[in-house]
């Protein structure tokens, strides 16, 4: 069987398309000559641990270290046992390493310490005992915590300065997060302290994202493998939607190759990029999933609320709630303002968010089609109109991000409808204003605005918006919907009227 897209576990060149392991982290090398103690953290299957187990196995290779991959997940049942973390950390590192270093590398017998100093000792022992200086890369460290995450970063600390002879000459901690945020207790609260029981690292690095043209080099490998082309374009849409996350890019490349497009001898195109988009998200694999689930807490909340309505962030959300949703590569900063990391993730927050009430809306698709199959917008906006003055809004007020609820709710609608054909495209950041959204049905594109008004006039605003958004989409014509969050009735709520602004014509719509 030939080499194939890796979406589960470390990629490995024999199976899986790959691009040079080291190549997005230049400077790796220089901080192991360095002797150095460092980070590497970057989001969930953006490739960290494929990079540094290759860059371990290099190392050995090469001849001047013993390197060695391990991870510490088996430590996470043991937050408050050190002793027992202790004990099941080597023993798995043992037999890992067993499989991974030539015999004359393997470590001594660990030698028998007190708890909260078996780590220490074992590093000690081995080193003194390596032929060669020895460096450990410790993955999944953040799934340690409490005391035996401290425990485990002192017992890195005490030692270091016995390094190379007496201790690992150069180690790296590879997570989720920097150290400086690791949090120490389940729930999110608590840091490891100012004093750090790590404050010996040298530095910090990230795994950046694939660029374009390195999504062009990993799917053409495939080609150069089966022959079968991916068109420019369709790897500009992949690496578009992506915003290059490896996972995404292998996950949507085979779709691509295994499911949509299985002949080799048929291209992959553009259209068939967006299908296969659209199947990830209604499949939401396993990363998808984990990420979807990490919606629900409460500092995840707190940054992507407002981002969905608009406005900015509140005082009370700290620096670390940011820090964390960036470093879960939910967010990105882009141009110094805060988006969702990619369309695709774009997609699945809202998504996710409503898919309850989205299910219940007794809308059926063909009630909107015109006779010549375009969709009948003012006829379906109408419709949500009513659907919000029935039901919508009470619905609306049940969303876990209720701030949002009218914004997730006029998504779920125009969702259900556009399941039959079409798809919606999403803008949204902190500061922003509004929501765009683009409806694409066929050949046939849609803007709507979405703005909330509450004590003061945003209707000026929001016309020089949406005639923004409409100038950048290239369209005549486009909807402003006004979710007015005063306590008025209804009738002086519920309005369709017409206005013209710069020669383009814009519907507006009270809810």
């Amino acid at each position: 069987m030939g080499r194939r897209f890796n979406v589960s576990g470390e990629c490995n060149p024999a199976d899986h398309y790959m691009l040079a392991p080291t190549k997005r982290l230049p400077r790796v090398w220089k901080l192991v000559e360095n002797k150095a103690y460092f980070i590497l953290h970057a989001p969930r299957q953006s490739g960290k641990s494929t990079t540094m187990h290759a860059f371990a196995r290099e190392l050995t290779r090469e001849g001047r270290y013993t390197a060695a991959f391990v991870s510490a997940e088996v430590g996470a049942p043991l937050p408050s046992d050190v002793g027992m973390a202790e004990l099941a950390l080597l023993d798995e590192w043992r037999r890992a390493l067993a499989f991974r270093l030539p015999p004359e590398l393997q470590p001594p017998p660990w030698p028998d310490a007190p708890p909260a100093s078996r780590l220490t000792a074992a590093f000690r022992a081995w080193a003194n005992a390596s032929v060669r200086p020895l460096v450990v890369f410790i993955d999944e460290i953040d799934a340690l915590r409490d005391e035996t995450l401290v425990s485990v970063l002192r017992q890195l600390r005490s030692a270091f300065a016995d390094r190379p002879g007496g201790f690992p000459s150069s180690v790296a901690l590879i997570g989720l997060r920097d150290v400086r945020d690791y949090v120490i207790q389940a729930g999110g609260s608590g840091r490891v302290g100012s004093s750090s029981p790590f404050n010996i690292k040298d530095e910090s690095l990230t795994l950046r994202n694939f660029t374009r043209d390195e999504v062009a080099e990993l799917y053409l490998q495939h080609t150069a493998d089966t022959g079968q082309v991916f068109e420019p374009d369709a790897i500009d849409r992949a690496a578009e939607l992506t915003g290059g996350h490896p996972w995404l890019v292998n996950a949507l490349a085979r779709q691509l190759v295994e499911v949509l497009v299985p002949e080799p001898s048929k291209p992959i195109t553009r259209a068939k990029v967006d299908e296969a988009k659209e199947i990830l998200i209604e499949r939401r694999d396993t990363h998808l999933d984990s990420l979807a689930a990490k919606l629900r807490e409460p500092r995840v909340r707190a940054v992507l609320e407002p981002m969905l309505v608009g406005t900015r962030a509140s005082d009370d959300v700290l620096d670390d709630d940011f820090t964390y949703v960036r470093d879960l590569g939910l967010v990105a900063k882009v141009g110094g303002v805060l988006e969702i990391a990619n369309p695709i993730y774009r997609e699945i927050v809202p998504r996710v968010l409503s898919v309850r009430q989205q299910e219940q809306i007794r809308e059926e698709p063909a009630w909107y089609v015109r006779p010549d199959g375009g969709l009948d917008m003012p006829k379906l906006l109408a419709a949500f109109q009513e659907f919000w003055r029935t039901d919508g809004h009470l619905a609306a007020a049940g969303f876990f991000y209720r701030e949002a609820g009218p914004h997730l709710m006029l998504q779920a609608f125009l969702q259900r409808i556009l399941n039959g054909g079409g798809q919606i495209e999403r803008e949204y950041a902190l500061g922003r204003g509004a929501l765009d959204l683009l409806v694409r049905w066929k050949d046939e594109r849609y803007a709507i605005e979405v703005k909330v008004r509450r004590d003061r006039e945003t209707l000026a605003e929001g016309l020089r918006q949406i005639s923004r958004y409409l100038d950048g989409a290239g369209l005549k014509e486009g909807w402003l919907v006004i979710i007015d969050k005063r306590k008025l009735p209804w009738k002086k709520k519920l309005y369709r009227r017409d206005r013209k602004v710069e020669g383009r014509k814009i519907h507006l719509m009270g809810l």
